[in-house]
């Protein structure tokens, strides 16, 4: 057989949880385009970001990707010199999202279409290596009012008016109608998403493409008492990303994988897959990229048994079986615990229930771990070894 043309599409998305979106349970979320991606593609199911600095991110998902095309709606990657783009300023096209008083009339006019139509415009000059960056949720819910409507009972009271994101600190005190209306002004938004992502692969027409769709970093929502793009400790809300990878072969189409994944692991499978082969390198860090690409043959299991994420809000242990967080200062969240919070994983998935009380031999363990972190010592706290209690590896 011929090769598969290398054909990439990256869908970088910031302020973009795993929570909300229906491959990853929340069924009430119109996102059809999405979840067809999911059925065609393999999905993550614990990528982890290790930092809340998107652009961090963004620059470990384009590290290694050669003569790709960006189009962004931050014209702060437009800037020569930039760490997080090193990308010449032909490769890069703007068209930058803006706050709004209000919602649009129609979804042509949202920063998300706008985006996504140059896209699509890219894609028709023979642009086959693309990535498209949208910080747009992070800047304005400007979705039309019969987006957010499809969402609304009857008998719900009116969302929240305007396209200005929130930005607050929920408390026992705040209005729980207030909470859902602006969860359904956000699930507007992830519709038109949808809608926009729909455009784009219509224009990539039928040559096959390897497509990688993934999370920059979340926003809070109110599930931990942050609502808005502010400062929070590191739970799924902040962290835990999207991400669906499609094979231009078919490979692994309608796969989930569970292990841990960081960005810069998907980064190096992406590579490695474009390629056609491995990609060779030297020794690496442990929070440095490991391409999985060897999923897609024959599902061979990452080696991976933590991530560290350390954000302003505080650090993040995750493994298998835990997620340990250590708050930078106390939470506004009811349900927080002074020190160190300790969650079961998967099941805790929302990190609603602190066990670290009846945990105390785990809790120190991650809290010496914590301590490397805090003291500067990564290499220990990424690689000293974890006990079998730690790990709690799902059998």
């Amino acid at each position: 057989m011929p090769p598969v043309p290398s054909r990439l599409l990256v869908v970088a998305v910031d302020r973009l949880p795993a929570w909300i979106l229906p491959p990853y349970g929340a069924t009430w979320v119109a996102m059809p385009t999405l979840t067809a991606l999911a059925g065609r593609g393999l999905v993550f199911d614990r990528v982890l970001a290790t930092t809340d600095d998107a652009r961090v991110t963004l620059g470990d998902l384009l590290e290694g990707l050669a003569g790709v095309h960006v189009v962004t709606d931050d014209p702060r990657l437009a800037v020569p010199g930039r760490a997080e783009a090193a990308l010449p300023p032909d490769a890069v096209q703007v068209v930058e999202a803006v706050p709004k008083a209000a919602a649009e009339a129609e979804p042509e006019t949202t920063s998300l279409a706008r985006l996504f139509a140059a896209a699509a415009d890219a894609v028709a000059r023979g642009m086959h290596r693309l990535v498209v960056h949208c910080t747009a949720l992070g800047i304005a819910w400007d979705a039309p009012a019969d987006f957010v409507a499809a969402y609304q009972d009857p008998d719900d009271p009116p969302p929240p008016p305007g396209a200005a994101l929130p930005d607050f600190v929920a408390t026992a005190d705040t209005d729980p109608d207030v909470l859902v209306g602006l969860r359904h002004v956000y699930a507007a938004q992830l519709t038109l998403l949808d809608r926009c992502l729909a455009t784009l692969l219509d224009a990539a027409g039928a040559e096959p493409w390897t497509v990688l769709v993934v999370g920059l970093r979340g926003m809070g929502l109110g599930l931990h008492g942050r609502v808005g793009g502010g400062d929070m400790p590191p739970f799924g809300e902040l962290i835990h990303l999207p991400a669906i990878l499609v094979d231009a072969e078919g490979r692994m189409a309608a796969q989930r994988f569970g292990g841990l994944v960081i960005p810069a692991d998907l980064a190096a499978t992406v590579q490695a897959v474009v390629a056609g082969r491995p990609v060779a390198d030297g020794p690496r860090e442990p929070w440095q990229g490991v391409s999985l690409a060897r999923l897609l043959d024959d599902w061979s299991p990452t080696g991976r048994d933590r991530v560290i994420a350390t954000t302003r809000g505080g650090t993040a242990i995750m493994t298998a079986g835990w997620q340990a967080i250590s708050p930078a200062t106390p939470t506004p969240d009811p349900t927080s615990a002074p020190g160190v919070r300790l969650h079961a994983k998967p099941d805790d998935f929302f990190e609603l229930c602190d066990v670290a009380d009846r945990c105390p031999h785990e809790v120190e363990e991650f809290r010496s771990l914590l301590a490397a972190v805090a003291a500067g010592d990564l290499p220990r706290a990424w690689t000293a070894p974890l006990s079998p209690a730690a790990e709690r590896r799902q059998g």
